[in-house]
């Protein structure tokens, strides 16, 4: 049965040649951390907790020293006349990602699922990527060479911040173990009165949002403020909607995605790719939005989530 590991292998894998590819640069730094990175992504389910937390820690203080690389080196040739075909690689990853989620459950193997259920999307989507790429190298008639050379680049240009969402998300998880949504319910009932279900509300979706900004990350902030705030409180004490709760107040939280750094695949990468002077343009465009949202999500769940 193929499951999460195998996706795994597949990144580890690509941040491997990234690595050997410095290297051959001698730019030590960026192989070092690369191919952490990658030991993390292959082996990090079966090595002692101690040895991930070390990598991890090695990753931060070579982030901090900066990635150093010189540009990649592509090879330079005729480009076909592609036209609206150009678009068609980037097409086949969400389509293959579909027909996968649809249709893998049922392919097995000695009656046994070929792809493991829980894990069926995230298969796909690694598959349409492949595919994705092989169609691309197929369209441009370039060598696999030319695909990690340029896949290099591109990681150059983004950075540290390309392990961002990972290391959010496991800190949203460590949040989640140590409780901290049980410190941020004993501090908010403690100095915000929350006899009115309105400034429950409001105290909901604004944390949702500054959580958010800290974290990075909507996903990893709402269980802290689900069992802080949300579960408690709006649904428990109140008698608020659960549903209503929990969507309007991930929308919330996605408000402060708009606002951090920390959502680097959102909002830093997007700069670094473009070459953008400032790295919090796209923050400084989106922050007019986000703050209107957070607003309208604040109305929207303190009008209908205690009506059921």
């Amino acid at each position: 049965m193929i499951g999460l590991e195998a996706v795994y292998v597949l990144v580890g894998a690509m941040f491997i040649a990234f690595a050997i590819s410095h290297v051959l640069d001698r730019a030590w730094r960026s192989a070092l951390f690369w191919g952490c990175f990658a030991v993390l992504m292959i082996g990090g389910s079966w090595q002692p907790d101690l040895a991930n937390g070390a990598l991890v820690l090695v990753l931060a203080l070579l982030a901090t020293m900066g990635l150093r690389a010189r540009p990649a080196t592509v090879a330079a040739g005729p480009i076909p006349s592609l036209g609206n075909r150009v678009f068609a690689p980037a097409l086949v990853v969400p389509t293959v990602t579909l027909l996968g989620t649809f249709l893998l459950p049922f392919v097995k193997v000695h009656g046994s699922p070929l792809i493991e259920t829980k894990q069926v999307t995230l298969a796909s989507l690694a598959l349409g990527a492949i595919v994705g790429l092989g169609w691309a190298m197929h369209l441009l008639r370039v060598p696999i060479s030319t695909a990690m050379n340029e896949g290099r680049r591109l990681i150059d240009a983004i950075g540290w911040a390309a392990v961002l969402p990972q290391m959010l998300a496991a800190l949203g998880g460590i949040f989640a173990a140590a409780g901290v949504g049980k410190v941020v319910a004993m501090l908010a009932t403690t100095y915000i009165p929350m006899n009115v279900p309105l400034v429950a509300v409001v105290v909901f979706t604004t944390g949702m949002a500054m959580f958010t900004i800290i974290m990075g990350n909507a996903f990893a902030a709402f269980p802290v403020m689900a069992a802080g705030i949300g579960l408690p409180l709006i649904v428990g004490k109140f008698g608020g909607d659960p549903v209503i709760m929990s969507s309007v107040g991930m929308l919330s939280g996605f408000c402060g995605t708009l606002l951090t750094p920390m959502a680097a695949n959102f909002n830093i990468v997007p700069a670094a790719v473009l070459e953008l002077k400032d790295r919090n343009a796209v923050i400084k465009v989106q922050a007019p939005t986000a703050f209107l949202l957070l607003f309208a999500n604040t109305v929207i769940m303190a009008l209908f989530v205690f009506h059921r």
